[in-house]
C-alpha cells in the first residue's frame, strides 16, 4: 500500500478486496449480510476511484475490524462456543470446562488485539506521516501477531501441565494445524451463518 501511495496505484488493493466482498455478497442467502457486504463494496469502489490515498489507509482498518467482529461475534450470548473453542474442539471433542474458559478468554484477547489494531491504524492514518502508518500496518501488526501467538503457545504449554492432561491427550502442532486446515472452512462458514 505504501508503494502504491508513492506510485499512484492504490486503487488496486481496494478493488481486489471489493471484488472478494462482492463475491461473498452474491453467495450469501441472508439479506442483512448481503446488504452489509454490498455496502462495503460500494465504499471500497468509490474510495478506489475518488479517494485513493484515504482508501489505501482504510484497507488495514477494514481487515482488522472484520477480524475483531468475527472473533467477537462468537462471544455474544447465544452465538457460542467461542471461536477458539470451536478450533479446540477439533483436538478435544469432550473439552474440559477449564479449557473452555481458557478458549473464551483467548477469544476475548484476540478480539481486544484486533480492536487495538483498528484504533492504532485509524490514529496513524489520520495523524501520522504515511511511513509510520506503513511500518505499523506492513510490519508491526505481523510482528505483534507472531509475538502474541508464541506467547500464547508458551502459556498454553504450562496451562496444559496444570490441568493434568496426559501427553497422549495433547495433540502436536502438526496434528492441530492439519485439523485446522481441514475443518477451518467449515468453522468459518458456521460462524458466518450464526
Amino acid at each position: 500500500m505504501y508503494k502504491g501511495v508513492q506510485e499512484g496505484v492504490v486503487w488496486f488493493a481496494p478493488a481486489v478486496i471489493a471484488s472478494i466482498y462482492f463475491f461473498q455478497a452474491v453467495k450469501t442467502r441472508k439479506r442483512r449480510v448481503r446488504l452489509q457486504k454490498l455496502g462495503i463494496v460500494i465504499i471500497l469502489f468509490l474510495g478506489a476511484i475518488y479517494y485513493q490515498d484515504i482508501m489505501a489507509k482504510l484497507v488495514p482498518i477494514i481487515i482488522q475490524l472484520s477480524l475483531m467482529l468475527f472473533f467477537g461475534k462468537t462471544l455474544l450470548r447465544g452465538k457460542g462456543p467461542s471461536l477458539v473453542e470451536r478450533f479446540a474442539q477439533l483436538d478435544f471433542p469432550d473439552i474440559p470446562p477449564v479449557l473452555s474458559r481458557y478458549c473464551r478468554h483467548l477469544t476475548m484477547m484476540w478480539t481486544g488485539f484486533f480492536a487495538f489494531n483498528v484504533m492504532a491504524c485509524l490514529l496513524l492514518a489520520l495523524l501520522a506521516p504515511v511511513h509510520w502508518w506503513a511500518i505499523y500496518t506492513g510490519v508491526m501488526i505481523f510482528l505483534l501477531t507472531a509475538l502474541l501467538m508464541v506467547a500464547e503457545y508458551i502459556w498454553r504449554f504450562f496451562l496444559f501441565r496444570r490441568i493434568e492432561l496426559s501427553p497422549e491427550q495433547i495433540p502436536g502442532v502438526k496434528e492441530s494445524a492439519k485439523a485446522m486446515i481441514i475443518n477451518g472452512r467449515k468453522i468459518w462458514l458456521d460462524v458466518q451463518a450464526s
